[in-house]
């Protein structure tokens, strides 16, 4: 196993548990928020689906796009499956891209970022990716504890 396997494994196992968070939200509670500036549940799984792809041009692009034209900005917010299932051709792009990456493109391959302040390697930026998902994993959780919802069993 090699570095690209075990950030590949852990990209996996974030979505897989995000799921079983994302599948946990009740249907009449996925336009709540705990407040007007906080993004409703749907809408929060929407937005890291969404940034993964938009991480993954960006990887491409090797930085920051100057345009992105989203597949899902004109969608409708309908349901946690429907979302599912529209970004999983581009989640399986993702993921074999990545299972391209040799150890030293995770080293030596730059993303620039500085407009959002920050250029880093390869490496660093996918297990940002993974960072960013799981963060709003943790927040989803808290969501579902306010609404005194049962929360899935994550750690399996």
């Amino acid at each position: 196993m090699n570095v690209t396997d075990i950030i590949l494994i852990n990209l996996k196992e974030i979505r897989r548990r995000s799921i079983k968070v994302w599948e946990a939200i009740p249907e009449d509670k996925l336009d709540w928020n705990p407040d007007k500036g906080a993004m409703p549940c749907l809408e929060m799984i929407r937005h890291v689906l969404e940034s993964e792809y938009y991480y993954h041009l960006a990887i491409k692009n090797s930085g920051s796009l100057r345009e992105f034209n989203s597949p899902f900005e004109k969608r409708p917010l309908n349901s946690v499956k429907d979302e599912l299932e529209f970004a999983k051709s581009y989640h399986q792009q993702f993921l074999e891209m990545i299972s391209t990456f040799s150890e030293e493109d995770l080293t030596t391959i730059q993303i620039d970022r500085s407009d959002v302040g920050y250029v880093r390697s390869l490496g660093d930026m996918l297990m940002r990716i993974g960072y960013h998902e799981s963060v709003h994993a943790g927040q989803l959780l808290q969501y579902l504890r306010i609404m005194g919802v049962d929360r899935p069993r994550i750690w399996d």
